[in-house]
Parts: structure tokens; C-alpha cells; sequence
């Protein structure tokens, strides 16, 4: 493990993290990035007749997931360049677009157009499977955060101002394959895992986008995945991140180094689940597969300390959910799998029929697991121990690929492919 720290501009740092309100989906994966939503009464049953609140066509494709705060919902787009595989156009023309709809009715509240500032990674090889919209963008309230790769973070006010940029590398990872991270916020700090623009992990300034602290890590370019934030004996925090065949525990509020833990399995494409000073982990891929769980604190190299149990079966890009003792994911491949999470015993491990491949992670609510399909619909299954496929609902009308993963927010199911954002809702 090779990391450096640098606190360019350390400045005052509020005190506790910042909160999500009630109701809101502010991030990947939800307000603590769990998966896990508290919301009642969603349909389990859906289609273009059937518990469909509105549809939004979409400027563009993208595999970022929506996220909603207050009465807003926000997703990113992209378009000019990499749209078609047989006609990818010239990347001069690549833009982005960070959209703003209202989440009663879908009507379009603004729309925000980014012209690409440097020359992205070139639209061939797995970055045809996610495009150049793969990062979710982050609300805290106030403002939305959007990362758009090489061409850095921007800020807006929840009207559309733009407010700033900040650059946070140019450069590519070994296999060319885009960015797919997204945004945390700590306090007053938007963090954002720059492993294939910069081989680093940068925090900035909220209101200012002004660099807090920079922890470098050369030589570990591979890494795509959220970092997230976990408890640590004593009631802080601490910033872990999947990094290949690595995890690392960083301390938020600095970058610096807690701890280590080598001999994970897998590919750095998913993120890790935390919960009660246990760090969950699963990877997969060409690497390998496996699965893990560690014990957070500790200081430097816990790889013969903090490892409570690992198991060979693991995800290549949908990362895992944990709920009531169990932990829950899809495999790129279509299988539901459920452990143990205290020992790791499998519990099941089945196949979804015809369902294809998978990028979205699970998203737990009102008793039910959401999986989406790339190709193949969404499957809901129990959200317990016991497997079985309670519906599988797709719109017939859509193609196109859903990448993305559900976002769940006043009585609201929200799924978006590369046409089209939907508003599940059940009828009254």
C-alpha cells in the first residue's frame, strides 16, 4: 500500500456530517449510501398502465442513477459523442447534461449543458457498456455536485446557478474505461474517488471547490467505485474504498491513512456496505470473485487481524446490500446470492430467470429488493433470507439498457434507462 497526503488548503471543519431530509435521496444508493430506504406502500407490479406516475425522456443515455431532493429529481446525461456504437461521432462534440424534473409530475425544471473541457477516454472496449454519464451526482440541500471525469466537479444552487468547477485530474486508467465513481460529501467536504483522472482521492471545499486535502495513490489505477463512509470505534468516521485487491480506511476529515487490508478478490468495480464497525466488501470479475467482511479500526496493515470471514462468490459491478443480518447482491451475470453476515454462509445463491446482465445494485424497501436488469426488467424478490421472485415488470416500449440503480424517495420508485427517466408510484 503506497498513499501520500496532501492537505493543501485545510480549512474549518463543521462539526457532524451533513444529514439528508426526510423523504430525500440525495446520493447513490440513498442518504447513507446503504441501499436501504424506510419508504412504504411502493408497487411490487408496473408497467406503462399500471402504477406508472409520469415518464421523462431524457436528453441522453447514462448509467448514473437519479437522486431527488425535496421536490426535485436529478439525473445526468450525455450526449454528441460515444451514443451509437456504429456512428460514435467525434468527440469534440461530447457534452453532459445535469437535469432537474419535478418528482410530483416529472415536468422539466432546468437543464444544465457541459461541454466536454478535455478529450475524454475514446467511446471503445467496456466504455460502450456505460457511456460518459456513470457518476451519480450528489445533493446536500443547497446545491447538487455533478463529476463528469476529466473534465472535473461542478456545482450548482438547486435552481441551476452554476457556482464551480474544480479539475481533479486529466488522466486515464490502463484499460481506457471512463469514470463510474460518485460523490460523497463529510461534513463540508465533497470527496470524489479520482483514481483513473489523478491515481488519488480528493476532498473539496463545498462552497467553494477549492482542494482540502489530496491522498495519492500511484501505481493502484483500477479503482471505480464510491468510497463510503463507516463507524469507528468510538463514534468517528472513516472513509473506506475498494481499491484493487486492497481496501483502505482514509480519515475523512484529512486523507490520512487508518488502515489497510490485502487479499480481497476481485476487480475495484463495486462499493463496500458498512455497518457497526464491520466493513463489507465483494469483487469479481476476470481477477476472481470473493467476499468478505472486516473489522474497521485498527491501524496500518489488518490483513491478519481484522478479516472476520471470506467467501469465493462475489459481484463484478452491482455492489451489496445488508439488511437484518443478511447481505444481499445480484452478480453482473443475473444470480441473486444471500450470506450470512455474521459468518458468511451462503443462504442462497439463484439464478433470475432470463435476466440477462446486471450493473444496478439492489435497493431494499417496504419488505421488497428492487433488481434491476440491464435488458430484462426489474425483479422484486422478498427482503429476507428466503428467495423467490414476488413480480418481474418491464416497459415494453424500452430497449434501451437500464444501468443505473433505483432511487426510492417519497412513496416513489425511480428508475432510469438511456431513454427515459420513470416515476413508479402506486395509483390512489
Amino acid at each position: 500500500m503506497r498513499m501520500t497526503v496532501s492537505c493543501l488548503a485545510l480549512t474549518a471543519i463543521a462539526c457532524g456530517s451533513w444529514c439528508a431530509q426526510a423523504g430525500d435521496w440525495p446520493r447513490f444508493r440513498g442518504p447513507d449510501g446503504s441501499g436501504v430506504s424506510s419508504e412504504t406502500g411502493l408497487p411490487t407490479e408496473w408497467s406503462e398502465t399500471q402504477n406508472l406516475a409520469w415518464k421523462a425522456t431524457l436528453p441522453g443515455p447514462g448509467s448514473s442513477s437519479p437522486i431527488v431532493a425535496g421536490d426535485r429529481v436529478l439525473v445526468t446525461c450525455y450526449s454528441g459523442y460515444g451514443v451509437s456504437k456504429s456512428n460514435p461521432g467525434d468527440p469534440k462534440n461530447l457534452v453532459r447534461h445535469l437535469v432537474c424534473l419535478n418528482l410530483r409530475d416529472g415536468r422539466p425544471l432546468w437543464q444544465q449543458t457541459i461541454q466536454a473541457s478535455v478529450p475524454e477516454d475514446p467511446y471503445e472496449g467496456m466504455l460502450t457498456e456505460h457511456g460518459y454519464a456513470s457518476s451519480t451526482p450528489l445533493a446536500d440541500g443547497q446545491q447538487v455536485f455533478a463529476f463528469f471525469g476529466k473534465s472535473g466537479v461542478y456545482a450548482f444552487d438547486l435552481e441551476g446557478k452554476p457556482l464551480w468547477r474544480t479539475n481533479v485530474g486529466t488522466g486515464s486508467a490502463i484499460m481506457g474505461w471512463g469514470s463510474g465513481t460518485s460523490l460523497v460529501l463529510h461534513k463540508n467536504l465533497v470527496i470524489v474517488n479520482a483514481n483513473t483522472e489523478s491515481e488519488s482521492l480528493v476532498a473539496l471545499d463545498r462552497k467553494t471547490g477549492r482542494e482540502v486535502w489530496k491522498a495519492e495513490a500511484k501505481g493502484y489505477t483500477g479503482s471505480w467505485r464510491t468510497p463510503e463512509l463507516a463507524d469507528r470505534p468510538g463514534g468517528k468516521k472513516e472513509l473506506v474504498v475498494f481499491m484493487p485487491g486492497e481496501v483502505w480506511s482514509l480519515h475523512p476529515d484529512d486523507g490520512g491513512v487508518l488502515w489497510y487490508c490485502t487479499g480481497i478478490s476481485g476487480a475495484a468495480t463495486t462499493s463496500v456496505v458498512a455497518k457497526e464497525g464491520i466493513v463489507y466488501v465483494i469483487g469479481g470479475g476476470p481477477m476472481g470473485s470473493g467476499s468478505a467482511a472486516i473489522r474497521s479500526g485498527g491501524r496500518d496493515d489488518v490483513s491478519a487481524s481484522n478479516i472476520l470471514w471470506k467467501q469465493r462468490t462475489g459481484s463484478y459491478v452491482p455492489s451489496p446490500l445488508l439488511l437484518d443480518g443478511h447481505l444481499y447482491w445480484v452478480e453482473d451475470r443475473g444470480t441473486a446470492c444471500c450470506l450470512k453476515a455474521d459468518t458468511g454462509r451462503e443462504v442462497y445463491r439463484q439464478r433470475l430467470p432470463e435476466a440477462g446482465g446486471v450493473y444496478a445494485s439492489l435497493v431494499a424497501a417496504d419488505g421488497k429488493l428492487f433488481a434491476v436488469t440491464r435488458r430484462n426488467g426489474t425483479f422484486v424478490l422478498p427482503a429476507g433470507p428466503e428467495f423467490k421472485v414476488l413480480a418481474r415488470n418491464r416497459f415494453s416500449s424500452d430497449a434501451t439498457d437500464f444501468n443505473a440503480s433505483p432511487a426510492v424517495a417519497q412513496k416513489s420508485l425511480l428508475l432510469r434507462s438511456n431513454q427515459a427517466l420513470y416515476c413508479i408510484r402506486a395509483a390512489r
